[in-house]
């Protein structure tokens, strides 16, 4: 039987990954048995660099972990050396070093994982990891903001280039034109100008010749 001192140390270790993992976004468990020590070395850097954490621990000491941390079902998963990719920084960073180093690497396999708290298959892993970086979505996510109106500014400006170089001629033809409109006003203004004398000129006549008519009969 364990000593007290020793299952007091395994209680710490079991405390301090419950601790570390409870910050995890993701997790990757994969089996990494048989590769050589360059092929471990360029897997560890590349964890390192995208802000994973890559460690072998026990299978024991897992599951008493991940069942603190209230998830179970990993039984199948920790069967074999289990070496774990964490990271509390981006989901996708394990599932996707995994994935690159299992397709370079024939010794390299992955066993499933965990995804926001739920047990996830080799499948969903490998689903994870082909989703686009946060970097590429940001500019996709730019881009399509970006592209409908950009799109919009390029039509807007070819199709007022079509219409100037098709349709300036012809606009410019109406301008020339308009003076020819303005004869009807004059023709019209005309008869205005020669029907006013002519109607004041006939009432002023006759009461002249009424009033010599009247004059000239007493004379007789």
């Amino acid at each position: 039987m364990p000593s007290e001192k020793i299952l007091e140390a395994k209680k710490k270790i079991v405390a301090d990954l419950v601790a570390d993992y409870k910050d995890a976004l993701s997790f990757t468990f994969v089996d990494a048995r048989g590769l050589t020590v360059e092929q471990d070395t360029k897997l560890r850097n590349e964890m390192r660099k995208n802000g994973v954490v890559y460690k072998v621990v026990k299978n024991t000491t897992l599951n008493l972990v991940f069942k603190e941390l209230g998830i179970e079902g990993l039984d199948e998963m920790f069967k074999g050396p289990t070496a774990v990719a964490y990271s509390k920084e981006d989901m996708m960073a394990p599932a996707k070093v995994a994935k690159k180093f299992a397709d370079d690497f024939e010794k390299l396999d992955i066993k499933g994982g965990i995804i926001e708290g739920k047990v996830a298959t080799v499948a969903e892993v490998e689903a994870l990891a082909a989703v686009p970086s946060k970097e590429v979505l940001l500019s996709q996510i730019v881009y399509g903001l970006l592209f409908p109106v950009t799109k919009l500014a390029m039509l807007t400006k070819a199709v007022a280039e079509k219409l100037e170089s098709e349709g300036g001629v012809a606009a410019e033809a109406p301008a020339e034109e308009a003076p020819a409109a303005e004869a009807p006003a004059e023709e019209a203004a005309a008869p205005a100008e020669e029907a006013a004398p002519a109607e004041e000129a006939a009432p002023a006549e006759e009461p002249v010749a009424v009033a010599a008519e009247a004059t000239e009969t007493p004379a007789e």
